[in-house]
Formats: C-alpha cells, sequence, structure tokens
C-alpha cells in the first residue's frame, strides 16, 4: 500500500520525528533538517549558514514547543554546506554535542583548508581530462564562493559505521553509505524503520556521486559511483514499507523501487557511453560534452565525475581503458 508524503510526515510526527524545511541559496531549493523530540532533543543536520536559514531553522524548532537553546545533540548526515553550515552556531546557542563520522571528524573541524584541498584535486582531474584551464579556474572560484555557506564544526561524539546512538526512547544504528559524498551515513531507527538517509537517497532528483579526496587520507581519489552502487546495494535490505526521510524533498516510502531505478538508470548511462566511444578514444571532459552539450561551468565537474564514475564501472568489466595522451586522459573502448 503507498504512503502518501503527507501521511509519511504524520507518521514520523506521532514518532516524535519533525521535519523542519529550511531555505538555502542553492538551485536545489529548501534543505530538510529534522527535529527528533526524545532526550536529548536532537537536530538532524540544520541548513546553510546565513541568516535567512538560521530564523527559519529557530522559528520551526518554536513551532514544536522548543528552541534553539534546547537542542542537545546535532546528528550530521555528510559534509556539504547546505547541510552543516548553522552546526556550530548552533552549539554556540545550545551547548549541544555534535555527532558525526569520526573518520571525517578532522574535515569538518579543518573546513576551510579541507575545501582547499578538495578544490585543488577537482582542478587536477578537470585539467587532465580536457577541460579548459579557463573553465577549472572559473569553477575553483564559484567553489569558493560557496563556502561561505559552510562553516568549521567540532565533533564531539565520533561514530563509527554500526555504532548505535542512544537516546531515551530510541536506538539509531548508524550506516556508513559512501558515494555522494565520502562520508554519507544514515541513522536508521529499526523498531519505527524510519531512517534519516540526508543525500544518500533521494526520491526526484538522483544524488550526484561526486568525485573526492578518499576518506581515509591516502592519495588519489574517489571512485565514487562504484562506492554509491555498493551502499544503494545494502541500503535496498533495509525491510520493505520503511519511511526514508532524505535531505531534499519528500518521504520515500518505497525505497527498494526508487533504488532500482536509480540502477536501471546507471546501466543505461554507463551503455550510452561506451557507445560514444565507438569512432575512438575520447576525454571526460568530450564525452560529458557529448552526453549533456555545452553546460553552465557550475555543473562542470558534477558531470565530469559522472563520466568518470561510468568509466571506473567498465574498466572494471574490462570494456574500457585508459590512455595517456600527452598528459590528458582519454578513455579507449577495448575491442
Amino acid at each position: 500500500m503507498t504512503t502518501t508524503p503527507e501521511e509519511a510526515l504524520e507518521q514520523a510526527a506521532l514518532a516524535g520525528v519533525h521535519r523542519l524545511a529550511i531555505p538555502t541559496p542553492f538551485a536545489v531549493g529548501k534543505v530538510n533538517s529534522y527535529l527528533i523530540e526524545d532526550d536529548p532533543l536532537t537536530l538532524i543536520d540544520g541548513g546553510p549558514n546565513y541568516g535567512t536559514a538560521l530564523d527559519m531553522l529557530s522559528e520551526s524548532i518554536a513551532a514544536h514547543g522548543h528552541s534553539i537553546e534546547d537542542i542537545g545533540l546535532i546528528l550530521l548526515t555528510h559534509n556539504h554546506t547546505d547541510h552543516l553550515g548553522l552546526a556550530q552556531i548552533v552549539v554556540e546557542h545550545s551547548g549541544a554535542e555534535v555527532g558525526a563520522l569520526g573518520a571525517a571528524a578532522e574535515r569538518l573541524a579543518n573546513y576551510t583548508a579541507e575545501a582547499d584541498a578538495d578544490d585543488a584535486l577537482a582542478v587536477e582531474l578537470m585539467l587532465s581530462s580536457g577541460i579548459p584551464e579557463e573553465i577549472a579556474l572559473a569553477l575553483r572560484s564559484v567553489s569558493s564562493s560557496y563556502r561561505g555557506w559552510g562553516a568549521p564544526v567540532n565533533v564531539t561524539r565520533r561514530l563509527a559505521d554500526g555504532d548505535v546512538v542512544e537516546l531515551a526512547g530510541r536506538r539509531l544504528e548508524v550506516q556508513h553509505r559512501p558515494g555522494h559524498s565520502v562520508m554519507d551515513t544514515v541513522f536508521w531507527d529499526a523498531e519505527r524503520q524510519l531512517g534519516f538517509v540526508g543525500d544518500h537517497l533521494l526520491p526526484h532528483i538522483s544524488s550526484n556521486p561526486l568525485i573526492s579526496r578518499p576518506l581515509d587520507g591516502s592519495p588519489g581519489r574517489t571512485r565514487s559511483l562504484i562506492a554509491y552502487l555498493d551502499s544503494l546495494g545494502k541500503t535496498r535490505g533495509l525491510p520493505e514499507g520503511s519511511i526514508l526521510l532524505g535531505g531534499h524533498g519528500e518521504p520515500i516510502d518505497d525505497h527498494r523501487s526508487l533504488i532500482e531505478t536509480r540502477l536501471a538508470s546507471t546501466d543505461r548511462r554507463k551503455e550510452k557511453l561506451e557507445r560514444l566511444l565507438s569512432d575512438g578514444p575520447r576525454s571526460g571532459y568530450e564525452l560529458a560534452q557529448s552526453m549533456w552539450g555545452n553546460i553552465a561551468v557550475t555543473q562542470a565537474f558534477l558531470t565530469l565525475s559522472e563520466v568518470i564514475g561510468h568509466m571506473d564501472i567498465l574498466e572494471d568489466e574490462g570494456r574500457v581503458r585508459e590512455i595517456d595522451d600527452d598528459g590528458v586522459i582519454r578513455f579507449e573502448a577495448v575491442a
């Protein structure tokens, strides 16, 4: 039986969970934070770091009879600006603990330097993929301008995959599900079959698996799409009929069908990209242009991450290989 979004939110509210829709300055629109009425009063994600978002967060919490000062615990699903920007400000108002994946704690605390390192990797990857230098540098400038919407946050409760966050009236299992980001974390309430999934799974848009630096500090880049597909397989195993509360949009009441749709889309895109190599080797940038045309500068790294992610899969399947063409990496179909 299908549950409407309104019914899903009502079920969540009966379990003491309230969605707080927080405005962002980004094209994605509002971001969802969640207030859990328990002991301690818990906030999952908090919105971007700007006044309008803070005002709405405060008003939304007040609508449920609480204040920011009452928050005792903040749980972070991942390290993107629209989710973590207000966390430290909430801490300064409330003295709340911050729970997040322990392996990401240093990145969260050193937000600016870590963002610089991410940008450096992105520029390096764009240049080696044939993206013109002026586009790569322009995108780095855009990324730097976005940085103010985020802020450092100190993690006081370091979590790991399989840990359990104990509240007075519920247990939230920590499930590390990397892909969209290296620290994507699902908080799963098995008793209520309710999951907080951040941007790991969204109802109406795909969760772009962005290439980044490995979480363990090792050199090179992540194989984000491969990691994401593995994570989706694990999430698919959650009980049928579960309600998953995402970072954007409405609740998900049939996660298995949605995951099958995402997997089928990945397969179709993989096959199309392989066919584009039938006329000879192409760079990641050339493949992205063939797929999406001359896209906006702000989308250049996103689409490149998509292309390289699918090439990673094709390489693992023995259908594509990389060749170095005077410093530019091209992909070639294997006969």
